[in-house]
């Protein structure tokens, strides 16, 4: 879980915190995640590997404003078995508990050389520490 507050540089036309800035919150949830468990940026350049999104989804509950304390958590919902995909649920939440937002994610590996999916040897020690959703599955099938 992540604490974020938000600045008045994140706010749009309607003196409220942009849409984009609701998404920048959760990548950055998920990547301090993986950092923090030991696929740091260096690694993942010394194994030609990164995370690569292939959807993303906010649904906008709340409106945040400039100076609100956001606390963003990252909980797997589903992933295949070898950790080469998985999905992610983000719930934006006030200092009051209001869900201001929910994000939902789809992921996976690309070899930054072959440009194409791959499993990294880390990943499912990866899927392993990531806290789980109440209805976390694991799936054979992703819809792209």
């Amino acid at each position: 879980m992540k604490t974020f507050e938000l600045r008045w540089a994140d706010v749009d036309a309607n003196q409220h915190v942009m849409h984009s800035k609701y998404y920048e919150l959760g990548a950055h949830t998920r990547m301090s995640f993986l950092i923090e468990n030991g696929f740091t940026l260096d690694a993942m350049k010394e194994l030609h590997i990164g995370p690569i999104l292939f959807r993303e989804e906010c649904i906008f509950k709340r409106e945040i404003n400039a100076g609100e304390i956001i606390t963003v958590n990252m909980l797997l919902t589903k992933c295949k078995r070898d950790g080469s995909r998985w999905s992610t649920q983000h719930e934006l939440k006030k200092v009051d508990g209001t869900i201001a937002a929910i994000i939902h994610a789809d992921l996976a590996w690309l070899d930054l050389i072959e440009r194409k999916l791959t499993i990294p040897a880390l990943a499912v020690e990866l899927i392993e520490k990531m806290p789980k959703s109440p209805h976390f599955t694991f799936t054979d099938s992703f819809n792209q």
